[in-house]
């Protein structure tokens, strides 16, 4: 599985950004320019994933390490962002509601 750190995703800015964070989380406070497609949900959303390679975001790493493992599985080029927004967060990069 390919990770990257939350610096690196800062550094990227040109590759997509799916947070699957729920919904509630989503709106709380997410990194800009992310699209919110809740783990609970993807099964149902796939159709809306980046035809490109793109990253994938939690609140810490776990949920996004999994559901890269899944993707990768289906053929998607997905990276995990380590840390997720709460390291995005703790880093003092900003976030949007």
């Amino acid at each position: 599985m390919k990770s990257i750190t939350v610096q690196q995703l800062h550094e990227r800015g040109d590759v997509p950004l799916v947070d699957v964070r729920e919904e509630d989380e989503f709106a709380a406070g997410h990194v800009p320019g992310a699209v919110n497609l809740p783990m609970s949900k993807l099964g149902d959303l796939l159709d809306q994933l980046p035809a490109e390679p793109f990253d994938v975001i939690c609140q810490a790493g776990g949920r996004s390490a999994r559901v890269v493992e899944a993707l990768e599985a289906r053929g998607y080029e997905a990276t995990n962002v380590e840390g997720g927004t709460g390291e995005w967060i703790a880093a003092g990069y900003p976030t949007e509601k």
